[in-house]
């Protein structure tokens, strides 16, 4: 019985060793790969939507600026209701005009807003 126990903590002590070393292999070689660069650089454009259909400031305008937001390539997003008007600056060569308006109408099943007109800035 008392070999039974010595030779269960060898083999115990004998895995752990063993995956130890191998964890500690993978995060030296993780350590040693060279980063690879980025090499796309931005293209950041700003437009002015004119949006239909919003009719109040925290459900419609702070909405559509929270879908808008989450989308990869959207730098900033700014709604107003007020001014039934929404500014988005983005990256040109992530997503395109076309696609941010499609966000903009698709929104709550496509029945509610409508982008009637764009305007680039700067």
């Amino acid at each position: 019985m008392k070999n039974l126990k010595i030779i269960i903590v060898l083999l115990v002590f004998t895995l752990l060793s063993v995956s130890c070393d191998k964890k500690f292999e993978n995060q030296e070689k993780k350590s040693q790969l060279t980063p690879v660069e980025d090499q796309t650089t931005e293209n950041l454009q700003k437009i002015s939507l004119e949006i239909k259909g919003m009719t109040c400031e925290i459900g419609c305008a702070r909405t559509i600026q929270s879908k808008l937001s989450k989308k990869e390539g959207v730098k900033s997003a700014k709604v107003s209701f007020e001014d039934k008007k929404g500014v988005v600056e983005f990256d040109a060569n992530k997503i395109t005009e076309s696609q941010i308006v499609a966000v903009i109408n698709k929104i709550a099943g496509g029945d509610v807003y409508k982008v009637v007109k764009t305007t680039k800035l700067e």
